[in-house]
């Protein structure tokens, strides 16, 4: 790519934004988000992903805005937005399909443009289903007019280790030029280089069972988990003794959700019924994730032998970040609620006006109030740290502080404080 070339990257949240800024770095870069809410935040810089600090926003020369007609002419395009299931947890294409339509209007032809997917996908969503879409749309020709790529999205929400900068990019392209032209780009901005796929369909296929392996791994611990439960037995004792085996593969229990390992078995599988074969594996891992969060609801219930006022600490689906895509942890809640409890919730780090609105929840500060059930569900740093005085001052005479991550296994709390874990 043309040091003077400019790149467009359409969608600004936790995969679309870094490689933006890092993009910016060394290209000339927009970036496009139909969301103006999410624009005019980051123009004040404020990143509510908490992916890109302050400071960064502040002299970063991307151009950000929702305005599609300022994208028009641009030599690289790059499709970051989400790819989630639906209520029957088949393939959502809808928002990739739509900004598919949307880039296919704004090719300049003559410029020859490249098309870079970034959404998780299942193998043939680039070729087979957004190539035709810009072709039908735009009147072009793929080869001739503009030409396809893609690049699965590494984004861990939250790790500051395997940043964009550092990780190995998975490249392809529909032919030599357009995987030499990935290799420039994403070259430019990690030192952990490129690895050129056999296909885009590989490419895309790699992403899938990234995501899809680990699933099934954390599957096997928490169906394990339930039978070890059976007898008194804490699967994190069982971890500690397991991990002294060199090769032994250290996958914790818990609620198993967020926008690729609870999502991407489902492209996998909506993939194998397509072409006639009969998932199992992958759908099995699935189920027992899906339900864990029932499971713990019902397991802690038969703790406790009735109902009564419960506080559950960590709606995220993971530490320390504030997405709450897909958290299995409102499972927890409504199972809880289904069972009688009173339910109050908290989050240190997510949105409330989110979890409002998109679960119906208040979030609470719970200082100087006591729970019947005390839940430590998502091991985010505040809640790490908090001091015993402070733990067992949330937890009733009589009752139970439930460790799902084992994060305060270590801790003597008083003898009083029944303890419960996975």
């Amino acid at each position: 790519m043309e040091p003077e070339g400019r790149i467009v990257v359409i969608g600004l949240g936790y995969v679309g934004l870094p490689l933006a800024v890092a993009l910016a770095r060394k290209f000339d870069t927009i970036g496009f988000d139909i969301d103006g809410k999410r624009v005019d935040e980051l123009r004040a810089f404020r990143d509510r992903t908490h992916e890109i600090d302050e400071d960064e926003l502040k002299t970063t020369q991307l151009r950000i805005t929702a305005e599609a007609r300022e994208c028009a002419g641009a030599d690289v395009y790059i499709v970051a937005v989400p790819t989630p299931v639906d209520a029957t947890n088949q393939p959502d294409l809808g928002a990739l399909i739509d900004t598919t339509r949307t880039l296919a209007e704004l090719i300049d032809p003559k410029l020859r443009p490249t098309i870079i997917y970034e959404s998780t996908v299942y193998p043939g969503v680039t070729e087979d289903v957004c190539g035709p879409e810009i072709e039908r749309v735009s009147g072009l020709t793929r080869g001739r007019d503009f030409r396809l790529g893609y690049s699965p999205e590494r984004i861990n929400p939250g790790d500051r280790a395997h940043t964009i900068d550092k990780i190995t990019k998975v490249i392809a392209g529909e032919d030599e030029e357009v995987v030499a032209t990935l290799a420039e780009i994403y070259g430019a901005i990690t030192e952990g280089g490129v690895f050129r796929a056999a296909s885009i369909k590989a490419a895309e296929a790699a992403k899938a069972i990234e995501n899809a392996q680990r699933d099934i791994n954390i599957a096997f611990i928490n169906e394990v988990t339930q039978i070890f439960s059976r007898i008194g037995l804490s699967m994190w004792d069982v971890l500690e003794a397991a991990r002294t085996k060199w090769n032994f593969l250290p996958f914790e229990p818990g609620l198993v959700g967020g926008h690729c390992i609870g999502v991407d078995p489902y492209y996998l599988s909506h993939l194998s019924r397509e072409v006639g074969h009969n998932p199992q594996v992958i759908l099995a891992g699935r189920e027992t994730n899906d339900g864990m969060g029932g499971w713990i609801a019902d397991a802690l219930h038969e703790h406790r032998g009735k109902a009564g006022t419960a506080l559950v600490m960590g709606l995220t689906f993971k530490e320390n970040v504030p997405d709450l895509r897909n958290s299995r942890t409102f499972d927890l809640v409504t199972r809880l609620q289904q069972l009688g409890h009173e339910v109050e919730v908290s989050d240190p780090i997510a949105s409330p006006g989110e979890i409002e609105h998109e679960h119906g929840l208040n979030v609470t500060t719970p200082d100087g109030r006591q729970y019947d059930l005390v839940v430590g569900a998502v091991a985010h740093r505040h809640y790490r740290e908090l001091q015993n005085d402070r733990l067992e001052a949330l937890v009733a005479p009589g009752g139970t502080l439930a460790d799902l991550k084992g994060m305060w296994r270590e801790r003597r709390l008083d003898p009083g404080v029944d303890r419960w874990t996975l």
